[in-house]
């Protein structure tokens, strides 16, 4: 009997053995065909299959220890945050009023920048930034071709669209295919003399439109002869100088997840003089510069680099004049960046890190290998995120100390953040990913 019992259970061990080769060699010939097709990718599946030329770059980051060590907000207060225009708007990534205290106004994924005008009128639009967009007035259905919109504008509210523009999408992601023709509004600021609206177009570059609205004229499309890629976000200085980003030469907006994983630093910030109407180039070599924001003084302003989660500091005045150095360091993914009356800063975060987003900043090669597995680029972004959307907004003193940080860490209310401004005690928040304005 013990003999059977010795032979059955060695025979259940070479059983089991045998199940975890083969288990094993399955699993071997899966990781084996993947790297073969991540290397050939024949469909052309992968995220990167239209980027021939891409490249992932090393990311010099702080030590883990010191990344995990950022404060978090324990009580995750923006989920007390209240959603106003629920699906009224969608993706407003900026957030402006106008000298005349109206607003605030957004621009949005379909083209449009949009004016509030109280409860009781709600939403208008206010202006547009793409030449593309050719409004027809309709009713029923019918063009009417001979009606004017511009001289009618209350009227257009109701009977005016745009066949592609205007095209309706659950999503703000749902308007990215029309983007280069529709226009992709984000940086906003009013200049408080003229009241004049400047705008950073994704695809059209730094615009202008007046206070009465319409179409918005280019001031900047190219700097030393390189056209803008991706422009993001701008300040204006007392003197009317206009301070502003272009996050990338080599993709534009549409492609801001292959940016992401690139790391590459070809992103520049620039100032436009009205005067001479020409475009410098302040700083170059930048990894998606993304939000900037002038200090209360004007001696200084700071922008986001979002690939490396870094706040940079550049000189207006002063002996440091023309020189970067470093304001603060986050873990996360900056986005836009607002002063408050005090002169704090409030930083928008697209997205804080994990511990998998730590290690492929460092791995590059690994993160081309990633891009090239057909999975779609907003998944992977979304694993790089941690695997869900969450919001968090942070705030500086004017010397660079951290004051404070709310969070929605699981995304339950406020799902994502692109930019802070802080308006009477309370904090308005934008997200170019949401259909929604949210107040806290």
């Amino acid at each position: 009997m013990r003999q059977r019992l010795i032979y059955w259970g060695s025979l259940s061990d070479e059983c089991s053995q045998t199940r975890f080769d083969k288990m094993r060699d399955i699993v071997g010939a899966v990781i084996l065909g993947l790297g073969i097709y991540a290397a050939l990718d024949p469909f052309h599946h992968s995220p990167i299959a239209d980027f021939p030329d891409f490249k992932a770059h090393y990311i010099e980051c702080p030590p883990w220890a010191e990344f995990s060590k950022f404060p978090t907000d324990s009580s995750n207060r923006l989920q007390k945050a209240d959603l106003q225009s629920l699906d009224e708007v969608s993706g407003p990534e900026s957030l402006a009023f106008d000298p005349e205290n109206r607003g605030p106004y957004t621009g949005t994924a379909d083209g449009r920048i949009l004016r509030w005008d109280g409860p009781k009128l709600g939403w208008s639009r206010f202006a547009y930034t793409s030449p593309n967009r050719h409004v027809t007035p309709h009713i029923i259905g019918v063009p009417l071709y001979f009606f004017s919109c511009q001289c009618f504008p209350l009227i257009c509210r109701f009977v005016c669209r745009s066949e592609i523009c205007d095209k309706a999408h659950k999503s703000p992601l749902g308007y990215v295919k029309h983007e280069h023709i529709c226009g992709r509004p984000l940086g906003l600021r009013f200049n408080k003399i003229t009241g004049d609206l400047y705008i950073a177009d994704a695809y059209f570059g730094l615009l202008v439109v007046g206070p009465q609205g319409g179409l918005a004229t280019p001031l900047a499309t190219e700097a030393e002869g390189v056209p803008f890629k991706f422009t993001n976000d701008l300040d204006i200085d007392m003197d009317g100088s206009v301070y502003f980003t272009d996050s990338s030469t080599i993709y534009q907006r549409k492609n801001f997840i292959q940016l992401v994983f690139s790391a590459e630093d070809s992103g520049r910030v620039l100032k436009f003089d009205p005067r001479t109407r020409q475009t410098q180039v302040l700083v170059r070599g930048i990894r998606f510069p993304n939000g900037l924001s002038l200090n209360k003084d004007h001696s200084s302003f700071v922008f986001t680099e979002s690939v490396t989660g870094r706040l940079l500091r550049y000189w207006l005045k002063g002996p440091n004049t023309g020189k970067v150095d470093i304001f603060a360091m986050i873990p996360a993914y900056p986005d836009n960046i607002r002063i408050n009356d005090k002169g704090e800063f409030w930083v928008a975060i697209h997205g804080r890190h994990n511990y998998l987003a730590f290690f492929l900043a460092s791995h590059p090669r690994v993160r081309t290998f990633l891009l090239r597995i057909p999975v779609p680029a907003r998944i992977q972004y979304i694993l790089y995120l941690g695997g869900r959307l969450h919001s968090m907004v942070v705030k500086y003193s004017p010397e660079g100390k951290l004051l404070d940080v709310l969070e929605d860490k699981t995304g339950k209310v406020v799902k994502s953040v692109s930019e802070v401004e802080e308006r009477e005690g309370r904090l308005w928040m934008g997200s170019v990913l949401s259909n929604y304005i949210a107040l806290y």
